[in-house]
């Protein structure tokens, strides 16, 4: 069987187990030289049986029980070493593909499926794990039986072995034909249990609002499709499973009346003894059950190649961006941020910012106004390198961001996003998000300024209370605290807040309003607005239309002026 380039892939994971593989491999070759004995035990109960002599029989049979209790210990051996191996080696490439996605860019999850990536990670590579612990533990094994078995029937009657193998042939080919068809069916049977997952996922999620707009049939009649999909592509997979046993079984069958059939012409002419044949028959007998074995194993082994193979193709995609070989660590800032003729476009002839230049200085407080579309978001996506802008330069405090490491630059960078996100977890952890040793001085400490302490110390279990997915047993005001403090834990000199306050109602915006006053104190921070109340108090106010800065200054001034801001103002507040 030639393995494709990507079972090879494999490799690299495998190796380090061998140690596991090894013993397991010392366990088949016993395995296999017992099954080899039994033929010639039985042969030997058998002779005994023809002359009547009991305690022969006895003997030989008490033989045949020690030899099947190695036999079953060797069994035992070689499936304990070859699953911890597999399991082993599944464990490593299940972080490996991990840590591969948690590099890849922000516009890759953009457009990818999380259900999908989901599967992929889960059954794609628990797959992969089944079909090496079989392949290193049955498939080894299976092979050898069906050199050393045929090797035996060779010794005893080579006439008999070469009559008996006539069909074997076409039922390599035909296992052949069969494995290169499931592997087709098997790569489109977990694309659609992918889109199913997907769905699932994209559904549940936000159950909310399929519930708000009454939607609850649609997303049925939706599911019952993409079901119906997934039911028919496995249906296929199995169909065709079910065609090769019956046809291959066939086989088997036809070639051991042969057996029988030459074997009684042998015996008609003294050419083979009674005794002899029933050793003979005993070794085919053992030898179906490997031709069994290999048969599923093979098709196993061809749809997991699908599953291999998406694996593969994830870990072949190439992060968006790259740090430089020699990329440095960015020294603690002290807050001055400079974007230097900055163009970007998240797709061609379609720019979402164009030639921008912007200086903000440590402590200052700039606020990002402008239409949706207008580039807001995209300009601290682009300092944050979420990004890297098609033309120009970011610098903080004269040093390009893109010379220093990822990890360094953007852990001087807090963000306190419009849409708060808390994982599974306690308060705590998520206060620490990131941070494998807990500081509880320094995490009440960020909660205090967050005027998220209150609250905290109020539940029944403090700061180890448990958040429930996503957050939802908080309020909102409650997890965008739980944010800001998030973000101040970190102590970044440059701080990014994204409409912090635009959810939530009136006395909730009251203390998370507090709390960002007491976060914005000694930092460069963008403040992303949508609603003009909030950045009043702003050193400067930038107006982007476009992708450019149409207007810049203070509220006051810019008031005065009478331009964009003013009108944008005057239509919110009119409202």
């Amino acid at each position: 069987m030639k393995a494709p380039s990507n079972y090879r892939r494999l490799l690299p994971y495998l190796w380090p187990q061998w140690p596991f593989f090894a013993r397991g491999f010392i366990c088949i070759l016993g395995y296999v030289i017992c099954t080899v004995t039994l033929p010639y035990v039985v042969g030997r109960v058998a002779d005994f049986l023809g002359k009547g002599e009991v305690e022969g029989v006895a003997r030989w049979l008490g033989l045949a029980a020690l030899v099947f209790l190695i036999r079953s210990a060797f069994q035992y051996g070689e499936s304990l070493w070859t699953l911890a191996g597999s399991l082993n080696a599944v464990l490593a490439l299940r972080k490996s593909v991990y840590a591969h996605l948690q590099h890849l860019g922000l516009s890759y999850f953009e457009r990818s499926k999380t259900g999908d990536l989901t599967y992929r990670l889960t059954e794609d590579i628990d797959r992969i794990g089944e079909v090496v612990n079989s392949l290193s533990q049955r498939f080894l094994s299976s092979a050898l039986q069906l050199v050393a078995i045929p090797a035996y029937m060779f010794y005893l009657n080579w006439p008999l072995t070469l009559a008996s193998f006539i069909l074997a042939p076409l039922m390599a080919w035909l296992i052949g034909r069969f494995g290169q068809r499931m592997s087709i069916l098997s790569r489109r049977s977990q694309d659609r249990v992918s889109d199913l997952s997907s769905l699932l996922t994209e559904v549940l999620g936000n159950i909310r609002i399929v519930q708000a707009f009454a939607a609850q049939a649609y997303e049925v009649a939706r599911f019952g499709k993409e079901a119906d999909r997934n039911r028919a592509a496995k249906f296929r997979t199995e169909r065709l499973r079910a065609v090769q046993y019956p046809v291959v079984g066939f086989l088997e069958a036809v070639s051991i009346m042969l057996l029988f059939l030459l074997g009684g012409w042998q015996i008609s002419r003294n050419q083979l003894t009674p005794q002899e044949f029933v050793s003979y028959i005993t070794a085919v007998a053992l030898l179906l059950h490997p031709i069994d074995l290999v048969t599923h194993q093979y098709n196993d082994f061809k749809q997991a190649e699908a599953s291999v193979d998406r694996i593969f193709e994830l870990m072949a995609i190439a992060p968006d961006l790259e740090e430089l070989p020699d990329a440095k660590t960015l020294p603690p800032a002290r807050g001055k941020v400079e974007y230097q003729q900055v163009s970007f476009a998240y797709e061609r002839d379609r720019p979402v910012l164009q030639d921008l230049s912007l200086v903000a200085q440590p402590g200052e407080v700039i606020a990002l106004v402008g239409p949706s579309g207008a580039g807001k978001t995209t300009l601290v996506n682009l300092l944050m390198r979420f990004y890297d802008p098609q033309a120009g330069n970011i610098f903080i405090d004269g040093i390009n961001i893109r010379d220093v490491s990822l990890a360094s630059l953007r852990r001087q960078i807090g963000i306190v996003p419009q849409e708060t996100v808390l994982f599974s977890g306690t308060i705590a952890q998520n206060i620490a998000y990131g941070q494998t040793k807990l500081d509880m001085e320094a995490i009440a400490q960020a909660a205090q300024v967050a005027n998220a302490r209150g609250f905290i110390e109020q539940l029944p279990d403090g700061y180890q209370s448990r958040v429930g997915e996503r957050g939802l047993n908080l309020s909102g005001g409650q997890r965008q605290r739980i944010a800001i403090a998030r973000a101040i834990l970190l102590d970044p000199r440059i701080l990014i807040l994204d409409e912090a306050t635009s959810a939530l109602d009136s006395e909730s915006e009251a203390l998370v309003q507090q709390a960002l006053e007491r976060a914005t104190q000694n930092r460069t921070v963008f403040v992303i607005a949508h609603r003009l109340s909030t950045v009043r108090s702003a050193n400067r106010i930038l107006f982007l239309e476009n992708g450019k800065i149409v207007e810049s200054g203070n509220h006051v001034d810019l008031i005065a002026n009478g331009g964009r801001y003013a009108d944008y103002h005057a239509r919110q507040f009119s409202s």
